[in-house]
Formats: C-alpha cells, structure tokens, sequence
C-alpha cells in the first residue's frame, strides 16, 4: 500500500470510528476536522463498501421476520408482524398478540387521526392493552352495530368506548344493531340520520382495526344468536370461509352475496378497502382460512398474528392455490 493509499484509508478509519463508535454526526465531525459534510458522508459510503465499515444486527427476531417477509410477499400486504412465544398456551399467545397489535396502534395513531373500530374479542383484547399515548384529538368510530342487548364488552361501541378511554379521546355511538329482521328494516335504520352519520364517519376513517371471523358455529355472528344453524349452512354453501364486518368472503377473496349481508348494519368489505391503513390482528388453527380468504381479498394493510398461525397460512395457501374467477368452487356446488 503506498503513502498515498494509506492516508486514505486512515483517514476513513478515522472518520468511521467517530460516527460509528463515538456517536458524532456528520456535522461535528466536518467541524473536527476541517472537511466538508457532503464529503464525510460520502466518505462513510466508501468505508462501507471496503469493507472498513461492516454492521452487523444482533436480531433475536429472525425466524419471526422471515414469516413476516413470507406472508408479506406471498399475499402483497405492506406489512405483518408475527408474535412467537415459546411453548405458551393459547389464552397467553394471544395476549401477546394482543400487546403487540396495541404497541403498533400506539405507534401509529397520530393527532387528528379517525380510527375505526369492529366488534370482537380480540379487538376488545387490543384495547384493554392500550397504554395513553398523549395524541390529541383523536376520535374512535364503531364500524357496525350492536349483536344483541346484553351489553356485552366486545360490540363495536363498547370497543370504541374503551379504546377513547385508553386515549383520553372521543368516540362515536352506532345506535343500531348490527344483525335485524330484513332489509326493509336495515334500509329504515340506514334513514335515520345519527345512524347514517357515523356510518359515513366510519367510511372516512384514516386508521381501521379490524378482527376477523370464521364462518362456523365458533362465528361471532353465529354465538350472538343472529344466524341460524340454517342461515349458517346457507351462506357457507355459497362458499362463505370468512366475515369481516357485514360481508363474507369465499377462500379467494371474493365478496360472497347472501340475504344475511342484506340485513346487517355497518360498512362492508368494499367500505374497508377504501380505508387508508387496515390493520387486522387474528390468531388460531381455526381462523386459518378466514385470514387466507382476507389476505387474497387485498383488503388488509398489517396483520398481526402468531407464529403457528403465520406457519399454517404459508402451508395453507401452498396447498390451496387461489382459482381464477372463471373456476367454479366445489364448496359452492356441494
């Protein structure tokens, strides 16, 4: 190595060191030594590609991430975050998915921002978890009505109620339940304008968090006692795999037509997709396939879930390669 070559690279050894080990930024360290910032930035560059500089990343999240990267590439969803803890029961795996999918709220509900908020368990789970962030003026809206009168903790406005306390924030009432007799009395709640008005609140959110259902007897909608064993076997005939909100899914994503959505109060999946940031968090064998059946739907965003879940998802969607709309499912003619 001649002097010239030398000079150089103590030089870049010189530089590296102190932003990399010293804590200096770009600035300090041109006024230190007399060289402009643009140049120490380009000189960092070049101890990098030299090999002077080589990073490395203690991650103890590696097989998580590379689910992550799986789910995220194979269904095209920005992004997936997988909660893996080791040799827990299920009650602990989804608190901790729970935890999770609350830090992200967290992180992600800015001032100003209009959050939707779904019926469910594991919705309500999230909230309990919520921590007071200090953001201002941030209002939570229920996307769909209420299942039943028994004031349970897990409807849509309950939901909505406790995520505004955890945010010392507000939120809207839908005073409407989620399920009635036919849609000539959906149609009659839909007039009244409270309800019309946070429905279309509810359509203009920023931020959405939304659960997500399978359709058997373990379905929300079935253990509210708004469908019944008959209903259940009638919509699942026409391929149904899936509900979010007021709409089912058949395992390719697509929108499934049945008189039970004609009688359901709350936005739809077409509703959702035009929601800037969806944010899904669902766990368990049994949901596998309502979750494929959400991620081919394209109407998610983030899905926060666990790693025997992510595992089965990869595992199901190889096996059940997505049709094209020409295909007929054998579920539907069954």
């Amino acid at each position: 190595m001649n002097d010239a070559s030398q000079v150089k690279t103590r030089l870049l050894v010189k530089v590296s060191t102190m932003y990399y080990m010293d804590g200096m930024n770009q600035q300090e360290i041109s006024n230190r030594i007399g060289i402009s910032r643009p140049q120490i930035s380009r000189m960092l560059a070049t101890a990098k590609s030299e090999g002077i500089v080589q990073i490395s990343i203690r991650n103890p999240y590696s097989e998580e991430q590379a689910y992550e990267r799986a789910i995220a590439e194979t269904f095209g969803i920005h992004n997936v975050i997988v909660v893996h803890i080791p040799n827990a029961d299920q009650q602990m795996i989804e608190l901790h998915v729970a935890r999770t999918a609350s830090a992200l709220l967290e992180s992600v509900i800015k001032d100003r921002d209009v959050v939707g908020i779904t019926a469910g368990r594991t919705v309500a789970s999230v909230a309990n978890e919520l921590h007071y962030t200090g953001r201002k003026d941030v209002k939570f809206v229920p996307m769909i009505g209420g299942f039943g009168s028994d004031g349970g903790a897990w409807h849509a406005n309950s939901n909505a109620r406790v995520f505004a306390e955890r945010f010392k924030s507000h939120h809207l009432l839908l005073n409407a339940p989620a399920v009635v007799t036919s849609a000539q009395v959906r149609d009659f709640f839909l007039n009244e304008m409270g309800i019309f008005d946070v429905l279309e609140a509810a359509k203009k959110v920023s931020i959405a968090l939304i659960g997500i259902s399978q359709v058997t007897e373990q379905a929300m909608i079935v253990r509210s006692g708004y469908f019944s064993d008959e209903e259940l076997k009638g919509v699942q005939m026409k391929g149904a795999v899936c509900n979010i909100s007021t709409s089912f899914l058949d395992e390719n994503g697509k929108r499934v037509h049945d008189d039970g959505e004609a009688r359901m109060i709350g936005l739809t999946i077409d509703d959702i997709k035009a929601i800037p940031n969806v944010i899904a968090i669902a766990a368990g064998d049994d949901k596998v396939e309502a979750i494929a059946a959400a991620l081919r739907s394209k109407c998610l965003d983030v899905l926060v879930t666990d790693m025997d879940t992510a595992k089965r998802l990869l595992d199901w969607q190889h096996n059940h390669p997505a049709r094209s709309s020409g295909e007929v499912s054998t579920t539907a003619m069954a």
